[in-house]
């Protein structure tokens, strides 16, 4: 699959004004020109997938993301951001076909890199693809982990924060959370499950 070439440096930068400014074809310029990084991102973490084209159009959504999220005043490469929300939007998807009566570990398997060593959800989520600094692991953006402070309710944001090791803290398991909250693993489940299907509708707006 062909994809143009990446944007220099400045017409980036040229873009990102342009859209600020309401300019649908500098976004749309955006998106284009990066769907390369969404490629690399498939090809390099999940080589063995074989729904590589779905994977990949899960990652375009997160390119579009983090297109209409980022702040040039950041002080984070653009690149940095993007590969970190198509790495996220791809690995809610893959979260998202497991069985909900199901336990998803942080730590478990989905796939094996291209030296047969296996690669796990943290491995994803941890990875940095031409990184200059971290960015926070977890978040599908600034936005989302705003909407999380601010639109969920406090058992919702405390199973959050737990699950995905939010404020640099070790992500749970659904176990663990419901051993600490004294509640089941069922019930953490649920609000988990409410609390992102929230999350992605205000993303949406």
């Amino acid at each position: 699959m062909s994809f143009p070439p990446p944007l220099s440096k400045e017409r980036e930068a040229e873009c990102f004004r342009k859209k600020a400014l309401g300019d649908e074809d500098a976004r749309q310029e955006l998106i284009l020109h990066n769907l390369r990084l969404v490629s690399h991102i498939v090809r390099k973490y999940y080589s063995s997938a074989k729904n590589q084209e779905d994977l990949i159009s899960i990652g375009s959504i997160g390119l579009t993301k983090a297109v209409d999220s980022y702040k040039t005043t950041a002080g984070v490469r653009f690149a940095t951001y993007a590969a970190k929300c198509i790495q996220n939007e791809i690995l809610m998807f893959l979260r998202s076909q497991k069985k909900l009566s199901n336990e998803v570990s942080i730590n478990e398997t989905i796939d094996v890199d291209r030296d047969g060593n296996p690669l796990t959800y943290i491995d994803v989520i941890a990875a940095e693809d031409t990184a200059d600094e971290d960015i926070d692991r977890i978040t599908l953006s600034r936005r989302a982990l705003r909407l999380v402070y601010t639109v969920l309710s406090e058992r919702e944001r405390r199973i959050i924060e737990l699950r995905y090791g939010l404020n640099g803290k070790k992500p749970l398991t659904q176990r663990e959370v419901a051993a600490m909250l004294n509640i089941s693993r069922s019930y953490v489940s649920r609000i988990e499950k409410s609390a992102l299907e929230t999350l992605a509708e205000k993303m949406k707006k």
